[in-house]
């Protein structure tokens, strides 16, 4: 029998070396062995399925309203709230720890010294901005929504004060993403509108199409500040729309996250697979929760 590496494998497959040997360590492709370190893997082996990568029952979803309308402390909602608006802010450079978010959520109140008040109205809004996201989750996206996440994200921030950053419409004046050129102001309207009809025309979405979508989506780069964090949201939003297990990009996925959005067009492994690890970390606050999926 012929075996392949690990390093072929992955180029087989279409995923990252890592996943290879964590399938293989699992015990998840038949016929493979170790050789010292090495790992053997015969030819004709099939990928791996993920168990875990499609919520059957909308369980999820149910929870969160449930706990929102409860405003229960300590669920999943509570999880959801302070662990999405922390990392996600955190990766755009908030000042605020982990701790004083966990806080502002809970008591509406700052503590732990001098804080940059923008940081603290944008957490704030993006609480707002996840409940948003949990109560229309099964509607399809539209401009509106989009610009309606950006309008609460930013409002209120001394930002919202200038009128060159258009909060709550699209861009007025051309920006980049690192060395990237984004689509320009005259171009978004009818750049958005396409990407969107494309995107909710695909049925049944998988999690390529939200991924698919969320790169493009950065590429437009449709207003002049806090499109990761709509972009994320909006894929929240897409994950319990499609009964896909969701995750979150914390601080040590940043920069494999990054990697995965300037790769999309070339390979589609590396953000993939990022979000592959992030979902199995949610996947952990769904056992812990015991919700199914």
């Amino acid at each position: 029998m012929k075996y392949l590496s690990v390093a072929q494998t992955a180029k087989k497959w279409n995923i990252s070396e890592r996943s290879v040997r964590n399938y293989c360590a699992e015990g998840r492709v038949g016929g493979a062995f170790l050789t010292g370190k090495t790992w053997n893997i015969p030819e004709g082996a099939q990928k791996p399925g993920r168990a875990n990568g499609r919520a059957r029952s909308g369980a999820l979803l149910r929870a969160l309203r449930a706990e929102k309308s409860a405003r229960l402390s300590g669920g999943i909602y509570h999880k959801v709230q302070v662990e999405l608006t922390y990392n996600s802010n955190h990766i755009e450079g908030s000042s605020l720890t982990h701790e004083q978010t966990r806080f502002i959520f809970e008591t509406k109140t700052v503590e732990g010294g001098a804080v940059f008040v923008d940081d603290v109205v944008e957490t704030v809004n993006h609480f707002e901005c996840v409940d948003a996201v949990i109560d229309c989750a099964e509607k399809k996206i539209t401009q509106a929504f989009i610009k309606r996440l950006h309008g609460t994200l930013m409002r209120g921030t001394s930002q919202a004060r200038e009128k060159r950053f258009a909060v709550g419409e699209y861009k007025k004046l051309p920006n980049t993403v690192g060395d990237i050129f984004t689509a320009l102001p005259e171009e978004v309207e009818e750049k958005m509108g396409a990407l969107i009809e494309e995107y909710n025309g695909k049925k049944p979405k998988t999690l390529d199409d939200i991924l698919d979508f969320h790169c493009k989506f950065e590429r437009i780069h449709p207003f002049q500040d806090g499109n990761g964090r709509v972009g994320r949201l909006l894929m929240f939003k897409e994950c319990l729309n499609c009964g896909i297990v969701p995750f979150i990009i914390d601080e040590q996925l940043k920069p494999f996250y990054y990697r995965g959005l300037r790769e999309w067009g070339r390979e589609r492994g590396f953000l993939r697979d990022t979000c592959l690890a992030a979902q199995d970390k949610f996947k952990e606050y769904l056992d812990y929760f015991r919700i199914e999926y």
